[in-house]
């Protein structure tokens, strides 16, 4: 039997949303905030703690720890720093598996398959399409920290590497990001 790795769920949710009308994670989708829906499918993938990096929106989450990104504007990259520091600095953690806040289509069940994938690090694709979460282990937390910037997060840093481990989610999960409100 192999031991489930220790996780923690970072949720990056701390953008404007400039095409979506307004930021997302107070948005209510099927009853439910993005953001909510977010920690709670971290939470039944098992993933303790669960971070929610927010910033152009604050307000209470519950089940997550809450930091705030003053430096939202500058994109993803400054909310993934700042998640990393944070698992880094007050976790002991193996992982962190990372998910954006406006993937409604997620489930525990696909976040689970990302996080029991072999050892590395892992993404999830949908038909073959990267998307998210990723599973980073933390001896790479440095190294994204000290190298992410700007709105494109990982993605160069993943690019770079062969050894990324594809998951396949399409059959259990759909990946597609509201980036249009469905209100518009």
């Amino acid at each position: 039997m192999t031991k489930t790795p220790s996780v923690a769920g970072v949720v990056l949710a701390a953008g404007e949303g400039k095409r979506f009308g307004g930021p997302k994670a107070p948005f209510e989708y099927e009853g439910e905030r993005f953001v909510d829906r977010a920690v709670r499918v971290l939470r039944e993938a098992g993933c303790d703690p669960v971070l929610v990096i927010l910033g152009a929106w604050e307000g209470q989450v519950d089940d997550a720890l809450v930091i705030v990104n003053h430096g939202w504007k500058e994109g993803m990259g400054s909310s993934l720093r700042i998640g990393l520091k944070w698992v880094n600095a007050t976790t002991e953690a193996e992982y962190a598996l990372i998910t954006l806040v406006d993937l409604p289509g997620l489930t525990g069940e696909a976040m689970k398959r990302v996080i029991d994938a072999p050892a590395g690090i892992a993404i999830a694709t949908f038909d073959g399409e990267r998307g998210h979460p990723v599973r980073i282990p933390r001896a790479f937390f440095r190294e994204l920290i000290d190298t992410v910037a700007g709105d494109e997060g990982a993605r160069a840093f993943l690019a770079e590497r062969a050894d990324v481990t594809a998951v396949e989610l399409a059959d259990i999960a759909d990946g597609t990001d509201l980036d249009l409100s469905p209100t518009a």
